[in-house]
């Protein structure tokens, strides 16, 4: 999962933030400025591209974009907690640095880290799926994502969330986990086979939306 090096760039990023929140009022005017608007407008892209569900169909792309947004967020913090009273704004930007090490932005952050080529297949029409393999922890638990996305064909480099499932390899055998789409009857048929002979498949049937 790349945990322990991402939490050591996390710790560098915050590093390099602080010392920028030092030197921030030797900066010139349009130096500060800049940064503002640029670490904002990382911040609004992240929110937008959460809030509509779109992304680019690269990961590690996603993941820089994530790292910008985290960089933008930590930058805010920092001109915030230089406002007055400092006491009161500095230990409220403390609080609100919590949410960083939360699982749901840190994982994004990993796949930075993460050269294996993305597992893409198309299921038809402009519908495409990404098997996303994943691993909780050090004890094996381990598991697929497999992720439907629509990527239209004026713009292919993006793509937009339409449904997912998540398979455990202790339940069923992950890797040989499918989908297929009826664009007919607008469904998503995920299918994982059993991982012991004799047991049930794990079938889960999904409106596409």
């Amino acid at each position: 999962m790349h945990l322990p090096i991402t939490f050591g760039l996390l710790g560098l990023l915050t590093a390099a933030v602080l010392l920028l929140r030092l030197c921030w009022w030797r900066l010139p005017r349009w130096v500060r400025r800049s940064l503002i608007v640029l670490a904002a407008a990382m911040v609004m892209m992240r929110i937008a591209s959460d809030g509509l569900q779109w992304s680019t169909v690269s990961t590690r792309l996603n993941a820089l974009l994530s790292w910008g947004a985290v960089g933008g967020y930590e930058i805010l913090l920092a001109r915030f907690s230089l406002m007055r009273p400092q006491w009161l704004t500095s230990l409220s930007a403390i609080v609100l640095l919590a949410p960083l090490i939360g699982s749901a932005l840190m994982l994004p952050l990993t796949r930075v880290f993460d050269w294996s080529h993305a597992d893409i297949s198309s299921i038809g029409g402009s519908y495409i799926v990404e098997k996303s393999p994943w691993d909780t922890d050090a004890a094996g638990n381990t598991g697929v994502d497999l992720i439907v996305f629509y990527s239209p064909r004026f713009a292919p480099f993006l793509r937009h969330l339409r449904e997912r499932a998540s398979f455990s390899s202790a339940e069923c055998r992950t890797e040989d986990a499918s989908v297929k789409a009826d664009l007919t009857a607008r469904t998503l048929h995920f299918h994982c086979p059993p991982r012991v002979e004799g047991k049930p498949a794990l079938d889960v049937v999904l409106p596409l939306r």
